[in-house]
């Protein structure tokens, strides 16, 4: 929670070190604009990996996703509630879910589903009101309305060290211009994949000559 006892919104991505978020998980998740590296992190064992992400969502208490990744978690973690992934899996079943859409006919079965998306500005005020942390997993696409509009708190970046040179990037020109700081140094692991936590400040970029 924020030092004015708001919830915060986290955005959790995997990218690339050419800034490449589009569909690391798996071959079919994401090869819109005919991008062919659907899967890109699959390379990487996750060992070093995922204790760091199982501690950083120890404060989850809701979800916020994109139709896409909406539907992508809702077909897996049901069933990934044991072994090693049980912790997550218990945890995002638990929790209240928003999913952005403007399709009013969306059908959500997943348990405890809900949509959003008819005034963000205003939803996502009430989530911090409701939640200590709402938690955005992938879903570029919604991303990239939450950077234009400013409407995050942290962002939270699994640089992978890899190159793709082309496919969906965490920031294009329409990213909302401030400062951010480093909440932590960089955690890194054998593999070189690197967490950057940044949290978001009031400050817009300073101009001047150097």
């Amino acid at each position: 929670m924020s030092d004015d006892g708001r919830g915060r919104i986290l955005i959790d991505l995997f990218m690339t070190l050419d800034g490449v978020a589009q569909g690391p998980g798996g071959t079919d998740e994401d090869t819109s604009g005919g991008f062919r590296f659907s899967g890109w992190q699959a390379g990487y064992p996750s060992e070093g990996v995922g204790p760091e992400i199982e501690k950083g969502m120890r404060g989850l208490d809701a979800l916020l996703l994109g139709r896409r990744t909406y539907d992508i978690f809702a077909g897996y973690w049901p069933h990934h509630t044991e072994g090693e992934e049980g912790p997550i899996g218990r945890l995002f079943n638990r929790v209240p879910k928003y999913v952005a859409s403007r399709d009013t006919g969306i059908v959500l079965d997943w348990e405890g589903s809900s949509r959003i998306g008819a005034d963000l500005e205003a939803e996502i005020a009430d989530m911090r009101a409701a939640h200590r942390e709402v938690h955005v997993i992938g879903s570029l696409d919604f991303v990239h309305s939450l950077l234009a509009e400013g409407l995050f708190d942290e962002l939270n970046l699994w640089v992978y060290p890899i190159l793709l040179g082309a496919g969906k990037k965490v920031f294009d020109d329409g990213a909302f211009p401030t400062v951010l700081r480093l909440l932590a140094p960089p955690v890194a692991d054998d593999n070189g994949v690197t967490l950057l936590r940044y949290g978001r400040t009031d400050r817009e970029p300073a101009v001047g000559t150097f």
